[in-house]
């Protein structure tokens, strides 16, 4: 027993000693462990600041140019390496972008925070720019009713009108049309502010004028300040950024590009500045940065790269990387889609170093999602870096509403609300309107103003109900407690000893001369080589023309030495002389393509005329060397001219100074056109003028006396004479003249003095030089055009229907960059938007019902089964490496469309709703379909299926210069059966017309969007009845809701129902919808 006991006992000791045997060699390992992974981080963390400190003995230039990037390696070691961030590579760039914006809706507030941090502590001041504006008012001249149509008539009146009112001799027959009223705020940093309003209220003027960005002939009376300062005190249009509501860029470039060319014009900023200060005072504290945090803000204060981190930055944000390398393509060229335009145009901006930002409309195209995100970005940027910005959305969904602090309600160019959004709902109910449950609380606030739409609101049904009108609501906010306050804090001035001494922004342009050259020089050998088929093409052109000139005067048949044959000579120097010059006339048609694009960065200060037009001039001299060359070196010995070596260079050089003089010429009519047919009838006329100076086609000396001067002010005849006096005073032609009649000794003489020439070979380098100052003065004249000229922006004037003599304003785009502010009247504005309401918009009890109409149709139905569709991998994709050789943007879909059924496709941007109503309409020619498409049970014959469909495009293109009624008769002439007659024609756009809503506006001038004519709504319906006359059976409708509010979506869709109602298939795809939009629909395809 005791033996028993004992072993045990030593059992239990041997147990206890193997256990603490284990827990030590556990424990020693754990502790080992710690050891090996503290040594490592310390290690890192060591490496980390020695590099830091190594950094930090550098010179400040060299400091501000070095950073430090952790890299993995394959073995899993981090490594700590130092860069040049001026020259981050893209992988570097990509790297360091992940580590800060892993996942963009999650990290980027977290990055502006670490941003700010460092920043704040070491109590450096972010400037803030607050804007203020008093007493506000806006007006403008626009001719009225009949007058305004664009006819010969009267648009010599109205110019023989202007002259006689200059010289104060006759009054002016336009009427004085009120914008703005009287209009009062204060714009805050820091906090983000929502503008509304309903059409016509004047939200693109109001954000123009606050952006110093106005029309030169609208009279502006009131004050606009930047922290107290005076818009003349400083540069508004580097101070802040005004993102316009349309997209104008260069469709040649892609996204990236694009917004590398901007970053490069518009400069860094106070960056560089902050960015010095900042490392001063932390080497002075001991502070060390964070590597990424500083290696970003070096990277971003580095001005004039050529691509910048900026770029990828704002690309992330957006959700523009996918498409980063696509062009953004153009009328006649495609790109990205119509959301990604509209990215496009905010991130140009938004790249720059504005601390001020107002942006109109910049929703249009985008899904809710898509712009919840973007606003939620700019939110935290404005919350974050003290920015100021004001955006101006049309369908802001209720969670993008929430996000934003302030709203400025605008209605009939008077402010109704300007205040903070918890207030906006109380302040109406105060007045008596209340917003319903399930009602948006934007939509309420464009539709209460309206005399329509407000009774539907009224809550107090105790009492009764009666329009209140804007003027009403604009003073009872001024009695509302958040009004009072505003008025309180603008009755005491700005104090200037606040502002930040960077804030503003008093130079012209943010990078130097020479840097703007660079910039302007590299985008524009991007361009030539984005357009080098064009450029192929017109060596291909002159190469053929030299051919044909060589056949038709071969030197076997050009005798020389004689009289009788000079003539020949002649004719052969003229053809040669009229092919180089007309070579170049697709200069006209290249630069009228950029001058909206120019106009825009122009009046944004991106650069000066001169860095625009100077890179031109140099770039399309290697054009005019080679064509020049080309022409030359394939007629010169074919057709015989004189064969002396020098004579060949002498020719080369006076085509090569004719063709350089041709383009400045061209480029100058364009600059001075400025539209199309006004360009193209400039040139027109002055090549009649040059060529019947030039003396060839009329000599010299059969010029009627007081026309001479005409020969010596054509460059035409400089060109003639070079290369007349180059050929004729050749030794070849030195045969003497015997004949006492004539005073020339040679035959060359005697043959250039017969058309007037010069006889003296020195005149040759005359007339090269005076060739050379003709290229030199045009580019010089075209420079100054571009400085002092803006662009044309249509007649100024509005439509008004008189039938009656009952004058109803017709709602329609301002002239002066607003929607539809025209439409006011001076006297009486709260009546102006009634008449507009009565005209565009009308109950929805009135609305048509059609079950039948004059013209039959067959109902059909569309299913389709399957559906694949991909395209060629693009060249910028592959370059990444990705290897598939086809991309495929539709996978597997199936569905149906059904006759009386509206269906809505719904998605985010790109997800692929326009592209697969492409797909179903047949109006894609390229790329590889898959998949069965049947129509009422057979399958689709696209040649036949033309015929019964429709489609309305987003981009809503029609003939400016035709009424309402015209483009329908010619949509009807064109599309309907011959076997229809011309009366039952007519009713059938009668009722079309009827059925769109369009009989008010049936004689009033299309126009040309955002200038004249109808507003975006209006033009939307007038597209839809477009399609509707071709009487089809199935209409699909690519976004018929974008770019309109809440009151304009629901009278287009409001067309779009009555449509229905008549037995058609109609297919919506649709971004943003509210819900009495979305319920509309009968059927949703997600």
């Amino acid at each position: 027993m005791d033996a028993a006991l004992a072993m045990d006992d030593m059992a239990m000791r041997n147990r206890s000693r193997r256990n603490s045997t284990s827990v030590s060699l556990m424990e020693m390992f754990a502790a080992s462990g710690r050891d090996v992974f503290q040594r490592i981080d310390e290690e890192n963390d060591s490496e980390e600041d020695l590099r830091l400190a190594a950094i930090e003995r550098l010179p400040t230039y060299d400091r501000l140019r070095k950073g430090i990037l952790k890299r993995t390696l394959d073995d899993g070691r981090v490594v700590h390496q130092e860069v040049d961030v001026q020259n981050l590579g893209m992988h570097d760039k990509k790297l360091l972008l992940e580590r800060i914006l892993k996942v963009v809706e999650e990290d980027n507030e977290r990055f502006l925070r670490r941003l700010r941090d460092r920043i704040d502590r070491v109590g450096i001041d972010i400037p803030k720019i607050e804007v203020r504006y008093q007493d506000l008012s806006i007006e403008g001249d626009a001719y009225a009713g009949s007058r305004a149509l664009p006819t010969l008539f009267n648009a010599t009146i109205n110019v023989i009108e202007s002259f006689l009112q200059k010289i104060r001799v006759f009054p002016s027959k336009k009427r004085v049309i009120k914008i703005l009223y009287d209009v009062n705020g204060i714009i805050k940093p820091s906090r983000m502010t929502l503008l509304l309003g309903p059409p016509g209220s004047g939200r693109t003027t109001f954000l123009k004028a606050l952006a110093g960005a106005l029309d030169k002939d609208l009279r502006v009376e009131g004050k606009i300040t930047y922290c107290g300062h005076e818009m003349s005190e400083i540069i508004p249009q580097r101070t802040c950024a005004y993102i316009s509501q349309h997209d104008l860029h260069h469709g040649e470039m892609t996204v990236r590009e694009t917004f590398d060319f901007a970053v490069r014009a518009l400069g860094v900023g106070t960056r560089y500045k902050l960015l010095t200060e900042l490392s001063r005072r932390e080497t002075d504290a001991g502070i060390k940065p964070d590597p990424e945090i500083d290696a970003f803000m070096k990277a971003t204060a580095i001005a004039g790269q050529g691509s910048s981190l900026v770029t990828d930055y704002v690309l992330k944000i957006l959700g523009l990387e996918l498409c980063a390398d696509i062009v953004v393509g153009n009328e006649m060229m495609r790109g990205i889609s119509g959301g990604q335009k509209k990215r496009v145009t905010t991130g140009e901006m938004l790249v720059g170093p504005a601390k001020v930002f107002f942006m109109d409309e910049i929703s249009t195209g985008l899904d809710s999602s898509t712009t919840f995100q973007i606003v939620k970005y700019m939110r935290q940027m404005v919350h974050i870096m003290d920015v100021t910005m004001i955006i101006s959305l049309l369908q802001p969904a209720p969670e993008t509403f929430e996000l934003f602090d302030d709203i400025i309600l605008l209605s009939e160019g008077q402010i109704v609300y300007h205040g903070p959004r918890d207030n906006v709902i109380d302040f109406f109910e105060c007045v008596g309107f209340k917003c319903p449950e399930r009602k948006g609380v934007a939509d309420f606030l464009q539709e209460v103003t309206s005399l329509k739409d407000q009774e539907q609101y009224w809550f107090r049904k105790n009492e009764p109900y009666q329009y209140i009108s804007v003027t009403e609501f604009a003073d009872l906010f001024r009695n509302f407690h958040v009004g009072h306050k505003l008025y309180d804090e603008l009755s005491v001035p700005y104090d200037k000893s606040r502002t930040h001494p960077a804030a503003l922004e008093t130079k012209n342009y943010g990078i130097s001369n020479m840097e703007l050259f660079k910039a302007c020089l590299s985008r524009e050998w991007l361009l030539m080589k984005r357009n080098s088929l064009l450029y192929i093409f017109k060596t291909f052109q002159i190469t053929i023309m030299s051919i044909i000139a060589f056949t038709v005067f071969f030197r076997s048949k050009m005798k020389s030495g004689t009289v009788g044959n000079g003539g020949k000579f002649y004719g052969a120097l003229f053809f040669s002389l009229l092919n180089v010059m007309f070579n170049g006339t697709a200069e006209l048609a290249l630069t009228m393509f950029r001058l909206p694009v120019f106009f825009k960065q122009r009046d944004s200060l991106f650069f000066p005329a001169w860095a625009f037009a100077l890179p031109i001039w140099l770039m399309r001299m290697p054009l005019s060397f080679m064509e020049s060359f080309i022409w030359v070196i394939l007629t010169y010995y074919t057709i015989g001219f004189a064969p002396a070596a020098s004579r060949v260079f002498r020719q080369f050089l006076a085509f090569f100074s004719l063709h350089q003089m041709a383009l400045s010429l061209f480029r100058l009519m364009v600059a001075l056109g400025r539209i199309e047919v006004v360009a193209t009838t400039l040139v027109t006329f002055t090549l009649l003028v040059v060529f019947v100076l030039g003396g060839f086609i009329v000599a010299k000396d059969d010029l009627e006396p007081w026309m001479k001067w005409g020969y010596y002010m054509s460059p035409m005849s400089y060109g003639q004479n070079a290369i007349a006096i180059n050929e004729f005073l050749d030794k070849r032609w030195s045969s003497p003249i015997n004949d006492s009649r004539f005073r020339e000794h040679t035959v060359g003489k005697l043959l250039l003095k017969s058309r007037g020439m010069y006889v003296d070979d020195y005149m040759y380098w005359i007339c090269i030089i005076a060739l050379l100052g003709f290229s030199v003065l045009f580019n010089v004249c075209f420079v100054i055009a571009l400085t002092y000229l803006n662009p044309i922006r249509g007649s100024k004037s509005i439509i008004l229907d008189e039938e009656d003599n009952n004058i109803k304003t017709k709602g329609q785009s301002n002239p002066f960059g607003e929607a539809a502010a025209y439409q006011a009247s001076a006297s009486t504005p709260p009546t102006s938007e009634v008449r507009h309401s009565e005209q565009s918009s009308s109950v929805e009890q009135n609305a048509v019902k059609m079950k039948g109409m004059v013209l039959p149709f067959q109902p059909l139905s569309l299913a389709f089964n399957h559906i694949n569709y991909y395209v060629d991998m693009p060249a910028e994709m592959q370059k990444q490496g990705i290897q598939e050789r086809r991309l495929q943007l539709l996978r597997d879909v199936s569905g149906s469309f059904r006759p009386g059924v509206l269906t809505a496709l719904v998605g985010v941007s790109g997800a692929g709703k326009t592209t697969l109503m492409d797909v179903l309409a047949g109006r894609k020619t390229g790329g590889y379909i898959e998949g069965y498409i049947s129509i009422s049970g057979f399958p689709k014959n696209q040649s036949t299926f033309a015929r019964i469909s429709g489609y309305c495009e987003q981009n809503d293109i029609h003939s400016p210069h035709v009424t309402v009624y015209e483009s329908l008769i010619y949509s009807s002439w064109l599309r309907l059966s011959p076997d229809v007659n011309k009366q039952k024609r007519k009713m059938f756009i009668e009722e079309v017309i009827e059925l769109v809503e369009l009989n008010p506006l049936i004689n009033s001038l299309v126009g040309l969007p955002g200038v004249d004519g109808l507003s975006t709504e209006q033009r939307k319906r007038l597209t839809i009845a477009v399609e509707l006359v071709a009487n089809p059976s199935i209409i699909f409708m690519d976004e018929p809701t974008s770019g309109l509010d809440a009151r304009a979506a629901a009278i287009v869709m409001r067309t779009v129902r009555n449509t229905v109602d008549t037995g058609r298939t109609v297919v919506c795809t649709i971004h943003q919808p509210s819900i009495d939009i979305f319920e509309a629909f009968d059927e949703v395809v997600d």
